[in-house]
């Protein structure tokens, strides 16, 4: 998901009268996830030149959980605790969140793609159900392009396949801009081997949000996954024409609203969430 470069200067202010006078609003607000669960096995995966965090836990069919920009695997705390009842649930920390590392490389989706394909080797899962919310919806949607043998089914939420799908009002946001990047900074002080290099970090993700992801048409419609195309009612990066014509150009896709929630849907409505994973997954 494309973000302004402007991002590296944003995080702080925006927290104030205006956010609390619409806190009666779910999809105003970021409810923080609840501890996640202990881990079936964890560790750092050697990938691609750098060390990649992940945890497994359950047992079952492989489910893999993608975070979104400047995010980290903890996020999906609650999902986790509902999938791993009958479900193998693998998260990760993309490069340079979380607590992976990362290089000098620039970055891409491709090569992110190319992280997570090269995990799954790592553990030895050959095919996963992905669901991916925003830089990992869009993760998702390039190995349904490029490695559909991979997936089993795909979940993609508040995913752009182009850049100008990306509201541009988000770079003023204040729950985006305000209360996700403050909070997404001090994850990345509290979990990052390199906790002082958060501006850093922004910087060199930020030349990937502006110029990608940019598929053509035709790229996205030769998706043959089983797909559905996710967004919040009031998402606040996704335009909502864009999440529809996604949909409308993967074959036999669906297309997901997900009511009084926002770009953090999983946070503000985890169990509406995870119910339509399962729809999609287990249906």
């Amino acid at each position: 998901m494309r973000l302004m470069p402007a991002l590296a200067f944003a995080v702080t202010g925006f927290l104030g009268s205006t956010l609390a006078s619409w806190a009666e609003d779910r999809w105003m607000t970021i409810p923080k996830p609840p501890a996640i669960p202990e881990a079936a096995s964890s560790g750092m995966a050697p990938v691609n030149g750098i060390e990649m965090y992940y945890a497994t836990y359950g047992a079952g069919d492989p489910v893999l959980l993608i975070h979104g920009g400047l995010g980290n695997a903890d996020i999906w705390a609650n999902q986790v605790i509902d999938l791993m009842q009958d479900h193998l649930v693998i998260v990760a920390d993309s490069r340079g969140h979380g607590r992976s590392t990362r290089t000098a490389e620039p970055y891409g989706y491709d090569l992110m793609a190319s992280d997570y394909l090269a995990l799954l080797d790592y553990l030895k899962v050959d095919k996963v159900d992905l669901v991916g919310w925003s830089d990992g919806g869009i993760i998702g949607l390039d190995i349904a392009m490029t490695h559909p043998e991979r997936l089993d089914h795909l979940f993609a939420h508040a995913a752009n396949i182009t850049t100008d799908g990306v509201d541009p009002s988000v770079a003023d946001d204040p729950v985006f801009m305000g209360i996700y990047a403050n909070w997404m900074g001090e994850e990345y002080a509290k979990l990052s081997p390199t906790p002082d290099q958060f501006d850093a970090f922004i910087a060199q993700i930020s030349e990937m949000w502006a110029s990608q992801p940019n598929w053509t048409d035709e790229q996205v419609a030769a998706i043959t996954v089983p797909t559905a195309v996710v967004v919040g009612e009031y998402d606040e990066a996704i335009l909502r024409p864009h999440s529809e014509k996604i949909a409308s150009l993967i074959p036999g896709s669906t297309l997901v609203i997900l009511p009084e929630a926002s770009h953090f849907a999983m946070l503000q409505a985890p169990a509406e969430y995870t119910a339509a994973i399962r729809a999609l997954i287990d249906g």
